[in-house]
């Protein structure tokens, strides 16, 4: 997590006197220039809020003052925080109403609490931020009780047994030859630890040691060791220990009768709202009276409140060589957005409901979109063509179109690789599982009416393409 700093009111007093000596505006030029930052990384600071150590200092220095005398001694995260997390951070911003409702029901009766939703969507930042707020009464204050696993990381063993042996070894716990050789045994062993003792867990990226089969879709555990350790847990008589796992795909072997001890959370983009909000904690003006605002807008709209790649583009505006000017951001990459919108429009008002030809392209016409947001979409789409093929072939087949269409629309497509219905409902079943597709509801005849999230689809379109070029 990257550090930062925000000053408080009594020293941006100081710093108001300072500049107005050296004659200076508040948003001078030459000031952010000199600290080697942006204009709206130096509004973000006369707001008084977090921003990056080094550019705060050099403000700070710029005028004369020492930073020492402009920061805010303490801050929520500074107080609670003794690890470094991947993905929580100060520009957090909305799910109160779900944070409350989750904190409420770890503390209660949900030991394994399991967030899902496509890439990029806050899974990992949620979990974190729920860690953060469990700090203090859950875990009575003492970080070396919370622990992180993360299977995004190949350099760390993923299997049961060793992930097991490092969890116990890290408590202390004493272990001999038996507990090595006897997987029943340390199995046994960590479920009794759990049990007795209170720990708080983030297991992130599960889809990562997920796997399966064209016949019964793809979210199982490769190590069935996993699906023992989980059942255990959710089926000893008490508990002091809570789990929060991160997923892509729902892993299916989690034992319904033991539901009232976990919880599936599937996780949409932010409110718009909280758009602005993540824009303003960034360093945009979102004023009324703002000329930004318009088109902060249509780019939260088109993305859907996707928190990464609204990140990704905040932090674009902010930097060279926009430096905050949204209107020279749009002028630059606005037709993308209006592409998105054109073909929303002719779906709603002129009942054009698909576009094989629309020209999408939201996961990369920057190059951070595509080093960041599109790398971890691609992934999802990679396994699916290497696991799933009819999955595949049917996520790409459904990119034509633009709004909710009947699942049947959708299921049709897959008559043309011979897929017989049975084969159909599983693909389907999968995109489901992967979150690779939305229902939105019903129609008359009581068929889900099914979608793709903007984003999924500006890739979608593309591996539409290389597709027909494959089949042609």
């Amino acid at each position: 997590m990257a550090v930062t700093l925000k000053a408080s009111q009594e020293g941006l007093q100081k710093i108001d006197i300072a500049r107005k000596k050296k004659g200076w505006t508040k948003t001078e030029d030459a000031w952010w220039g000199l600290a080697l930052t942006s204009q709206a990384t130096l509004k973000r600071f006369w707001r008084s809020l977090p921003i990056d150590r080094d550019a705060f200092i050099q403000i700070c220095q710029n005028v004369g003052i020492n930073w020492e005398e402009v920061v805010e001694e303490t801050t929520p995260l500074s107080q609670n925080s003794t690890v470094e997390f991947f993905a929580y951070d100060d520009a957090w911003v909305g799910r109160e109403d779900l944070i409350a409702e989750l904190t409420a029901k770890v503390k209660e009766s949900c030991r394994l609490l399991i967030l899902v939703g496509i890439g990029g969507i806050g899974k990992t930042a949620l979990a974190e931020k729920l860690a953060v707020e469990l700090h203090q009464e859950f875990l009575q204050g003492d970080w070396s009780k919370f622990h992180q696993e993360n299977f995004d990381n190949d350099g760390e063993t993923r299997d049961f047994r060793n992930v097991a042996i490092r969890w116990l070894q890290k408590w202390g716990e004493s272990l001999n030859q038996d507990d090595y050789n006897d997987v029943e045994r340390l199995i046994q062993k960590l479920v009794n630890r759990l049990r007795e003792n209170r720990y708080l867990i983030i297991i992130d990226s599960l889809e990562n040691i997920l796997v399966g089969n064209e016949d019964e879709g793809w979210s199982d555990f490769q190590d069935e060791l996993w699906v023992r350790f989980f059942e255990q847990f959710l089926a000893s008589p008490e508990c002091q220990s809570r789990i929060i796992l991160t997923s892509q795909d729902f892993p299916g072997q989690i034992p319904e009768r033991y539901q009232n001890f976990w919880q599936s959370q599937p996780l949409t983009g932010l409110s718009k709202s909280e758009q602005l909000q993540l824009f303003e904690k960034t360093g945009l003006d979102v004023e009324d009276n703002s000329p930004n605002l318009l088109y902060l807008q249509r780019i939260g709209n088109a993305y859907e409140g996707h928190p990464l790649a609204l990140r990704v583009i905040a932090g674009e505006i902010g930097s060279k060589p926009f430096n905050g000017n949204v209107v020279a951001y749009w002028k630059r990459y606005g037709n993308e957005i209006e592409e998105v919108e054109k073909g929303i429009e002719e779906a709603k008002t002129k009942g054009i409901t698909a576009g094989a030809d629309d020209k999408f392209q939201l996961d990369r016409y920057t190059r951070q979109l595509r080093k960041i947001v599109r790398a971890r979409l691609d992934k999802a789409f990679s396994r699916s063509q290497k696991e799933a093929l009819n999955a595949y072939r049917l996520i790409c087949a459904g990119a034509i179109y633009r709004c909710e269409v009947p699942e049947s629309f959708w299921l049709s497509h897959l008559e043309d690789w011979d897929c017989d219905k049975y084969e159909q409902e599983v693909a389907l079943q999968t995109l489901r599982d992967r979150y690779l597709v939305e229902i939105v509801g019903v129609d008359e005849s009581g068929e889900f009416l099914l979608r793709q999230h903007n984003l999924i689809r500006s890739v979608s379109l593309e591996h539409l393409r290389k597709l027909d070029e494959e089949d042609g």
